[in-house]
């Protein structure tokens, strides 16, 4: 386990079990104090598992790593929040690129139709993990080979489920969207604050985040 210097600016604090840029910011929007805890689990999928078992045994298993690596380094007992998000086309469950032929196979697949966003959600306390699923639909245009080249260029599918950011130059694709946008970022805000709620842990108590309108 190893604690990143997150955001803390109140007396109480949760763990984010997450290396992601995008998790950090979305969590500091509805201003909950965090610390990061790096987890290391299997993402491995089993070729029988429904993609909403998996990103639901992804999350909490992600979230309990964190448990016990509060527990294991004698860490101060916090709530642990952790999520998982895949991409799922014509039944198949579509995770992070391995290469750029990888890459435009995914946005192959995407070209011109709707596909499902899964992320879920679990929150991690003494009384045990609980966890939710956030479903969006996201509709794309067409996409031609040679621009499916020149966004793997850019670096920033490498490391997203189906190799799109819809928060970053991925967003030129995305002719519709059904559902939650934070969601298809990476954690749907509305389910992660409806958890935080649940185990007591309160929002806004970081500055807001204001953008420019």
């Amino acid at each position: 386990m190893s604690a990143e210097g997150g955001i803390i600016s109140a007396p109480d604090f949760i763990y984010l079990a997450s290396a992601s840029p995008r998790r950090r910011e979305l969590l500091s929007q509805i201003g909950v104090p965090f610390q990061v805890l790096t987890v290391e689990v299997n993402e491995s999928i089993d070729a029988a598992e429904a993609p909403v078992d998996y990103v639901t045994r992804l999350a909490e298993a992600k979230a309990g790593a964190g448990l016990a690596a509060c527990a294991t380094a004698r860490a101060p007992l916090r709530p642990v929040l952790a999520a998982d998000t895949t991409v799922v086309i014509d039944g198949e469950t579509l995770g992070k690129p391995a290469d750029a032929e990888d890459a435009a196979r995914m946005l192959g697949l995407l070209s011109g139709r709707t596909h499902q966003v899964l992320t879920a959600v679990a929150l991690g306390t003494a009384e045990g993990i609980a966890a939710c699923v956030s479903a969006s639909a996201v509709r794309f245009r067409e996409i031609k080979a040679a621009e499916a080249r020149e966004y793997w260029n850019t670096g920033e599918p490498k490391d997203k489920a189906g190799g799109y950011a819809i928060q970053g130059r991925g967003a030129v694709f995305v002719a519709e969207l059904h559902g939650s946008y934070s969601g298809v970022m990476g954690l749907p805000l509305f389910e992660t604050a409806e958890l935080l709620r649940s185990a007591g842990v309160p929002r806004w108590l970081l500055p807001a985040i204001r953008g420019n309108r």
